[in-house]
């Protein structure tokens, strides 16, 4: 029997993006594109990361995650920047590939500090910044945003962070939301942890959603467009059909869901570049690989 804790509601915030470290854009963008997906061009931040998106017709996006200037990014992490700080502490702990962080949209992301240092999840300063893009006409175009970062001590392998579009200009990216593999949105996103609800303050106050569905494998909390899901050890072998052992505490990433229009076109493609996958409860499962950080599950958009 589920069971459903309600209080007073809240608007939930919607699911921007997914933030998943890489070795090299390079190794990421061909694994990407072997999949079926349109990866666009490199994106430098000015403290020392960089990526290459993949976009989604739904307005969600995967972001692959590089360190182009080493030295860059250590000294922004020294100066205070959350970002490549927690980035960098990731990629100590966990390696250089997986999903470190969950990206929530925002407003007003100084309102959303406050709301995090009033619950007592604040992961420190908002982060101001801008960097310039390409669009897919070949034009350059600067964007600007506004991070603000929500964290829970227990958990040093996650970190959450609302993002605040200051400027970004109007720029057509049908050509990069339409992908080979049918993909149009993000489904849901896959946690697990030994006791998911010792953690469901801190997703209630990220999605700004107090509604929290727990169950026999987890609990769910759903943003206005997306489902984030936190599973024991357990319900992710139920989930999925993988085998999983958790030997420590935290929030860990492990799966992102997508919605396909052509699950029997995209089962095709991986077979004829030679992608191993396994079918489970209806679902196309692509396990975790070098420049893949986590498992990619598709399900059908309908």
């Amino acid at each position: 029997m589920k069971n459903l804790t309600r209080t007073a509601p809240r608007t939930a915030r919607s699911l921007d993006h997914l933030v998943l470290p890489t070795t090299s854009l390079e190794t990421a963008r061909s694994r990407l594109k072997t999949l079926g997906f349109t990866v666009a061009p490199v994106g430098v931040h000015p403290f020392g990361t960089e990526n290459a998106c993949v976009y989604f017709a739904d307005g969600t996006f995967l972001e692959p995650l590089a360190i182009g200037q080493r030295e860059t990014a250590e000294a922004a992490t020294l100066h205070g920047n959350q970002f490549t700080a927690r980035d960098a502490a990731y990629r100590f702990r966990r390696g250089q590939e997986g999903l470190s962080a969950i990206v929530m949209g925002s407003t007003d992301a100084k309102a959303d500090q406050q709301q995090f240092i009033k619950a007592g999840i604040s992961g420190g300063e908002v982060l101001d910044f801008g960097r310039e893009f390409e669009t897919p006409e070949g034009k350059t175009a600067r964007m600007e945003f506004r991070l603000s970062f929500a964290a829970d001590l227990r958990s040093p392998d996650f970190f959450g962070f609302t993002c605040e579009r200051i400027n970004v200009p109007k720029a057509d990216r049908s050509k990069l939301t339409a992908h080979n593999n049918g993909v149009v949105a993000i489904r849901s996103v896959i946690l697990t942890e030994n006791n998911p609800t010792d953690f469901q303050y801190l997703f209630q106050e990220l999605i700004n959603e107090r509604e929290v569905e727990a169950h026999s494998f987890g609990m769910d909390i759903k943003a206005s467009n997306a489902t984030v899901s936190v599973l024991t050890p357990d319900g992710f072998t139920a989930m999925f059909g993988a085998k999983l052992e958790l030997n420590e505490r935290g929030i860990l990433g492990q799966a992102i869901v997508f919605a396909s229009n052509d699950l029997s076109a995209l089962t095709l493609s991986l077979t004829r570049q030679n992608i191993e996958f396994a079918e489970h409860m209806g679902r196309v499962i692509v396990a975790k690989a070098s420049g893949q950080g986590v498992m990619f599950v598709f399900e059908a958009a309908q």
